[in-house]
C-alpha cells in the first residue's frame, strides 16, 4: 500500500484553507452531512430512470455513530459511493469537487449542496486521522482512504456491506484551548445538526438514550431522526401560514407572534427563497453595540451563516428571517460574501419587499402599523438621517409624527392633505413630550392661525427633518425658527411700527444680554405668553441641547439665540416704562431671559441667583403695595 501525496503545490495548503475558510470548528459536521446528502442525491438522480434501479428515496438516509471510548465519530450514507479512482481524484486533490463535476455534467438542473471542494477537509480541524470507507453503487469492491493530514494519504481495498460511504474521524485529544470531546456528546451533536443541517432532505439518524425507562431500569437506546427535513420556506402557502409563527418563535427565541411575515420566492438572474418576519417588539439588546443585525443564510437548506448583516440595511435591522439560495457555496466566507454580486442583488430585492410590506400595512392595517411604529419608528428615523440621507426617499412615506391638532400620530402625507390652502410650510415643535410641545409659547400664533404642528419628542427627529428638508415641495419650519412668518400684511405693518418706536429699548436689552444672545426683538409668534427663545441659522435650540449632551461636545455647538418679546403683553408696557432706568431694565431683561430659558427646557447657570432675584421682586412689590 503506497502512500500518496496530496496533489497540491504546498503541503501547507490544506492547513491554510481550513483556517481561512472556516470560522467555527463545529461546521465540520455540517460539511460531512452535506457531502452525504449529495451522495444520496447523486444515486437517486442517476438511477431513478433505470429499470434496474430499485432505489427509493424513502430508503436513503444518513447515519451518525459515536464511539466515545475510542474517540471515533462516524458519518455514513447509503448513497452512490466511490471507486478507487474516484477516491484518488476527489479526495486526493484539494479543492476538487466531485459534486460540482456531477452538477456540470447532469442532463437537467440539479440542486446539490457542495461545489467548492474543500468541505471534506474541515474534518482535519478536529481529527488526528480520517478514514473514508466507500463502495460504489453496483460494485463488489470497497476501498479505504486514510490520511493524517498534510503528509498525504493511502488507498487500499477493504470490506464493506452495501453501497455508500463511511467517514470516520479519530478526534484529537482535548487541550487547554479546545474541547474536542464535546463532539462525541449526544447533546452537542443534536445541537449541531439542528443548527446547520435541520433541513437536509434525508433523515439524519443517530442512536440516542431512551429516557422513557422506568426508575431503576437499565437505560436503553433507540434510533432517532435528528432533523426535521422540510424547511418552512419550502412549504405551500397554506402549510407555511400554519407553521410560520411557531417557526419564528422557536428560531428567534421570541414569546410573541410576529406582526407579519414576508414570503419570497424568486427565479431569475439570482434564485432564492426567503421567509422574513417583522417582530412585535424590540428584540433584547437591540439598541446595544452587541446586537447583530442580519438574516440567516442557507444554501440548499443548509445553514452557512447564522447572521449575514449584508442582507439587511441598517434601517431594517429589526427584521428577522432566513434566505436560502443554491447560488452560494457552503464554504463561502463572510469576507467573500461582502463582495458577492448575487448577495447584493438579493439584499436590494429584500429591502424593496420589506418597504412594500410596511407600506401595505400602513394603508390596510393602521392598528398593526401603529404597533410597529411604536417599536421601530425610531429606527426608521435613524435610517433617514444615516448615510447623508441616502435612503430618505425610500423611508419618508413610512414616517409618523404626533399631530398637536389631531392628538395622534399622522404621516407626512396626511399632514399635507389636511393643510389649509394658505399654509405654505410644515410646522413642527421640539419637546420631550407632546404635552410640553402643546404648551410651548412659540406655538401660540401658529395654532391660532389654524395650522397643525408636528410634535417631535425624540432626539433624532429634528435631525431627520433637516435631512428631508421638504416633503411634497413643502419645506419644514420649526416654530422656534427666527424666520417663522405666519403674520398677515396688516400684522407685519403693525409690528414694524412697534419696532421703530421701541428701537432704543430693544437695543438696551440686547446690550444687557449680548454675551448670551444675538438680539432682542418683538415677536411674530407670541399671543398670550410674554417672552420666548428662538434660534437663527442651521443649529436649533433642540439640536444644541442634543449635541451638547454628547461626551466630546466641549460646549462648541451653540445656536444663535434670539429673545422675543410679546408687544401686546402687559410686561412690554412695563419694559417701556423703564426706558430711563437702566438698572431696573437690566434686572427685568435678565429675569425675562431666564424665564425664556426655562420654558425652552434649558437649565440655568445659577438657579440660586435666579431664586434670589424672584424673591427680591416679590419683596419690592409687597413694599410698594404697603
Amino acid at each position: 500500500m503506497q502512500k500518496k501525496e496530496f496533489q497540491t503545490e504546498s503541503k501547507k495548503l490544506l492547513n491554510l484553507m481550513i483556517n481561512s475558510i472556516y470560522t467555527h470548528k463545529e461546521v465540520f459536521l455540517r460539511e460531512l452531512i452535506s457531502n452525504a446528502s449529495d451522495a444520496l442525491d447523486k444515486l437517486f438522480i442517476r438511477e431513478i430512470g433505470k429499470d434496474r434501479s430499485g432505489i427509493s428515496r424513502e430508503n436513503l438516509k444518513i447515519q451518525i455513530e459515536v464511539d466515545q471510548e475510542n474517540r471515533k465519530l462516524k458519518v455514513s450514507d447509503n448513497g452512490c459511493g466511490m471507486s478507487e479512482a474516484e477516491m484518488d481524484e476527489h479526495l486526493g486533490v484539494i479543492a476538487k469537487s466531485g459534486t460540482l463535476d456531477f452538477k456540470n455534467t447532469a442532463e437537467s438542473a440539479v440542486e446539490v449542496i457542495g461545489q467548492f471542494g474543500v468541505g471534506f477537509y474541515s474534518a482535519f480541524m478536529v481529527s488526528d486521522k480520517v478514514q473514508v470507507i466507500s463502495k460504489a453503487y453496483g460494485s463488489d469492491q470497497a476501498f479505504c482512504w486514510e490520511s493524517e493530514g498534510e503528509d498525504g494519504y493511502t488507498i487500499a481495498p477493504c470490506q464493506k456491506e452495501g453501497h455508500g460511504t463511511d467517514v470516520i474521524l479519530y478526534l484529537r485529544e482535548d487541550s487547554d484551548e479546545e474541547d474536542y470531546s464535546q463532539y462525541l456528546e449526544e447533546y452537542t451533536i443534536r445541537n449541531m445538526v439542528k443548527k446547520y443541517s435541520d433541513y437536509i432532505r434525508y433523515p439524519i439518524i443517530m442512536e440516542v438514550e431512551d429516557y422513557s425507562a422506568e426508575e431503576g431500569e437499565e437505560v436503553k437506546t433507540k434510533e432517532e431522526t435528528l432533523n426535521s427535513m422540510v424547511p418552512v420556506w419550502r412549504l405551500s402557502k397554506e402549510e407555511q401560514d400554519e407553521k410560520a409563527n411557531q417557526f419564528y418563535k422557536d428560531k428567534f427565541f421570541d414569546f410573541n407572534d410576529p406582526l407579519t411575515k414576508i414570503s419570497v420566492s424568486i427565479e431569475g438572474m439570482v434564485s432564492y427563497r426567503a421567509l422574513l418576519f417583522i417582530p412585535a417588539q424590540i428584540p433584547y439588546g437591540y439598541y446595544t453595540k452587541n446586537f447583530e443585525k442580519g438574516l440567516q443564510l442557507y444554501s440548499n437548506d443548509v445553514l452557512i451563516m447564522e447572521t449575514c448583516p449584508d442582507l439587511l440595511p441598517d434601517h431594517f435591522a429589526f427584521v428577522r428571517g432566513v434566505v436560502d439560495s443554491a447560488d452560494f457555496s457552503l464554504n463561502i466566507s463572510r469576507e467573500m460574501l461582502q463582495h458577492d454580486r448575487q448577495l447584493k442583488l438579493i439584499a436590494k430585492n429584500l429591502e424593496r419587499r420589506i418597504r412594500n410590506e410596511l407600506t401595505k400595512m400602513l394603508t390596510d392595517d393602521r392598528e398593526t402599523y401603529e404597533k410597529f411604529w411604536s417599536a421601530f419608528g425610531l429606527q426608521l428615523k435613524y435610517g433617514v438621517y444615516q448615510d447623508f440621507g441616502m435612503h430618505k426617499e425610500d423611508l419618508q412615506d413610512l414616517l409618523m409624527f404626533h399631530s398637536l391638532e389631531k392628538g395622534k400620530n399622522i404621516t407626512l402625507k396626511e399632514y399635507i392633505e389636511a393643510m389649509p390652502e394658505e399654509q405654505k410650510e410644515i410646522y413642527y415643535a421640539t419637546g420631550e413630550t407632546h404635552l410640553k410641545s402643546s404648551k410651548m409659547p412659540q406655538t401660540e400664533m401658529v395654532r391660532a392661525k389654524g395650522f397643525d404642528i408636528l410634535s417631535l419628542s425624540e432626539e433624532i427627529d429634528e435631525f431627520a427633518l433637516k435631512i428631508l428638508r421638504e416633503y411634497d415641495e413643502k419645506p419644514f419650519r420649526s416654530v422656534s425658527d427666527a424666520q417663522l412668518d405666519v403674520m398677515s400684511p396688516e400684522e407685519k405693518k403693525e409690528l414694524e411700527d412697534f419696532n421703530a418706536e421701541n428701537q432704543s429699548l430693544l437695543y438696551d436689552m440686547t446690550e444687557t444680554l449680548k454675551s448670551q444672545i444675538k438680539a432682542v426683538r418683538l415677536s411674530t409668534r407670541l399671543k398670550d405668553n410674554p417672552v420666548c427663545l428662538v434660534s437663527e441659522g442651521e443649529i436649533s435650540l433642540e439640536m444644541e441641547r442634543v449635541l451638547e449632551a454628547m461626551p466630546d461636545s466641549r460646549g462648541q455647538v451653540k445656536a444663535e439665540r434670539i429673545l422675543e418679546i410679546n408687544p401686546h403683553h402687559p410686561i412690554f408696557t412695563t419694559l417701556q416704562s423703564l426706558a430711563g432706568k437702566p438698572q431696573e431694565l437690566k434686572k427685568y431683561t435678565e429675569l425675562l431671559y431666564d424665564q425664556a430659558l426655562l420654558m425652552a427646557g434649558f437649565s440655568l447657570d445659577d438657579p440660586t441667583d435666579f431664586s434670589n432675584r424672584i424673591i427680591e421682586f416679590m419683596t419690592t412689590a409687597k413694599k410698594e403695595e404697603e
